[in-house]
């Protein structure tokens, strides 16, 4: 972290993942522009990664990536942190956090498509595993991106593993705002 000034704080592996293939994709080196993307295990840890990297610690540059349902926790971090108070989801974004609506996974399920989607979990040799999910009875009858997301979800390292495909089937005007917004702000 030598040559680092700014940090991305992201709840996990596939945010991460995913920061870095969409900024490499559009011929960004981050860690070459001193920016390195954090993965917190999760957004509970927010509070101490914004102490350890922000004012009260390194003084780094901060900003990050998290889901609908952790914006609380990223934003009583940041107020703890000194900035500000009473934020709101404007006042993230000023900052550099960006929120997505459900998650990364349901952002990328939009902006694809489920056709696209499928044919990604098809290309990386998952489509059966994906329709005997289909099958299962509690997942019957559910619409395709939501069986979509919890496929991403269910098997280990799922998420982690689809990040990269996921952002390389984007098309370049079809990024999820909060991607986008991330990568304009760094």
């Amino acid at each position: 972290m030598n040559d680092t000034h700014t940090v991305v704080l992201v709840e996990g592996m596939s945010d991460k993942s995913a920061i870095e293939a969409l900024a490499e994709r559009r011929g960004r080196n981050l860690a070459a522009e001193g920016i390195d993307v954090v993965a917190m295990g999760g957004a509970t840890n927010i509070g101490a990664y914004i102490g350890r990297f922000g004012p009260p610690g390194l003084e780094l540059r901060v900003a990050g990536l998290c889901d609908a349902g952790e914006e609380g926790a990223f934003r009583r971090g940041l107020e703890r942190a000194g900035f500000g108070s009473a934020l709101t989801r404007s006042d993230l974004e000023a900052l550099g956090f960006f929120v997505c609506v459900a998650d990364l996974e349901d952002e990328l399920i939009r902006a694809l498509g489920t056709a696209t989607v499928e044919r990604v979990v098809d290309a990386e040799g998952e489509l059966g595993s994906f329709r005997t999910l289909q099958k299962q009875p509690s997942w019957r009858g559910r619409s395709t991106h939501d069986q979509l997301r919890r496929f991403m979800g269910a098997g280990s390292g799922r998420k982690i593993r689809y990040a990269g495909p996921l952002v390389a089937a984007l098309e370049p005007d079809r990024v999820p705002r909060p991607l986008e917004g991330l990568l304009a702000h760094l």
